[in-house]
């Protein structure tokens, strides 16, 4: 019989996320997390894959079975050299080697997983999918800052674009939302975790996305700024006498809701707001009003790359799944653009993917949960049954 199961591997620098996922029916056989790697216990990712490799033995779903199909690996950053998931030899490894500067937090880790995986079973499919890979068919136009082409192109600077496994499931799970074929759906989808992101989708291809060169450009995040004047770092580092990796850390880890209000935690901040707090609230303004800014700019992008109309607008993850609060904020007053909010529709909790417009909105709202996991696993299963 056909191997049907594919291990997903999320390896990052201090742990290691797995999943087991069966494609004959999408079914999770197994699930967990080895974290603290490198603070004793855990030497590293060698031990890290054996522990994953015992957690499975204990449930007889072992990293020997021959019902595996292939371990499906995230890697952050495949720049311009991987656009879609890719076998991994050691010709990939070394160019994702070359990578690492475009990811310095993330390829590492990822590397030393993939490296594990292929030493612990040297038969079987390792495949890496990119985070940056759906963002790919940006246009060029899109894609380009407005930098000096030779800097530019020596140093790969341009918008890459991240969470692109989450953009590719959720575009694609709202138009069966919405009983469509993606090729008929233009979207906005909007990432809404730690990290957040917003995607313009075009009948399934990613037109423009607001993450750029790296995860720091876009939305407002929890700890990460998001948008900025780049004469900021300028001015901090020849005024404030800041250092790069000052300005560096400040932007990434002390900034967004982090820095605005001293909470990133979007529940928190909810509390806070109720209980009159002029920071959290302020926070929560400035967090949904570059949300607006985003929606409004996508449906001019859309507008222009298609034609036509944008048919629904798709919030995800943590924030995006859980708080109605941003959601009915970040939509506020967008009627003209044919978007209207169901207030007790969008007020449900539900795990379930699922509409909070009105019925007569124009545009669908989706709430969509996102399955990172899933998308990694179905692109690393059709590759390796087309092979």
């Amino acid at each position: 019989m056909k191997p049907t199961r594919v291990l997903v591997l999320n390896s990052g620098s201090s742990s290691v996320k797995y999943q087991l996922i069966d494609m004959a029916d999408k079914s999770r056989a197994a699930a967990g997390i080895v974290e603290r790697i490198g603070e004793g216990a855990v030497a590293d990712h060698r031990e890290a894959l054996r522990i994953v490799a015992r957690e499975l033995d204990g449930q007889g779903l072992g990293l020997e079975s021959a019902e595996l199909a292939a371990v499906g690996h995230r890697v952050v950053h495949g720049g311009t050299a991987f656009t879609e998931p890719t076998l991994v030899t050691d010709e990939v490894l070394e160019t994702i080697r070359g990578l690492v500067p475009l990811a310095p937090l993330h390829n590492p880790a990822n590397i030393a997983g993939l490296e594990v995986a292929r030493s612990l079973r040297p038969d079987l499919p390792q495949v890496a999918v990119f985070d940056t890979a759906f963002h790919a068919t940006m246009p060029e136009y899109a894609a380009r800052y407005a930098i000096h082409t030779a800097v530019a192109d020596k140093y790969g600077v341009r918008r890459y674009g991240f969470h692109g496994t989450s953009h590719a499931y959720v575009s694609r799970a709202t138009a069966r939302l919405l009983g469509k074929d993606p090729s008929e759906v233009n979207s906005v989808v909007l990432h809404l975790g730690n990290g957040a992101s917003a995607s313009a989708v075009a009948g399934g291809r990613c037109v423009e996305t607001s993450m750029g060169l790296t995860p720091l450009e876009g939305l407002v995040m929890g700890t990460r700024s998001g948008d900025l004047d780049a004469g900021i770092v300028f001015h901090l580092t020849r005024v404030a006498g800041m250092s790069t990796d000052a300005v560096d850390s400040l932007l990434n880890r002390r900034s967004g809701l982090l820095g605005l209000c001293g909470d990133n935690d979007m529940r928190e901040i909810g509390r806070r707001m109720a209980a009159g707090d002029a920071a959290a609230q302020l926070a929560f303004d400035v967090y949904t009003h570059r949300l607006r800014k985003y929606i409004g700019a996508y449906f001019a992008v859309l507008a222009a790359e298609t034609g036509g109309t944008v048919d629904a607008v798709a919030f995800t993850a943590g924030v995006g799944e859980n708080s109605a609060a941003v959601r009915q904020a970040a939509l506020q007053g967008l009627g003209a653009l044919g978007i209207e909010v169901d207030a007790v529709r969008n007020a449900v909790r539900d795990d379930s993917a699922r509409l909070i417009s009105t019925d007569g909105s124009r545009v669908a709202v989706a709430v969509v949960p996102t399955d990172e996991e899933l998308e990694i696993a179905q692109q690393a299963y059709a590759l390796v049954s087309s092979a």
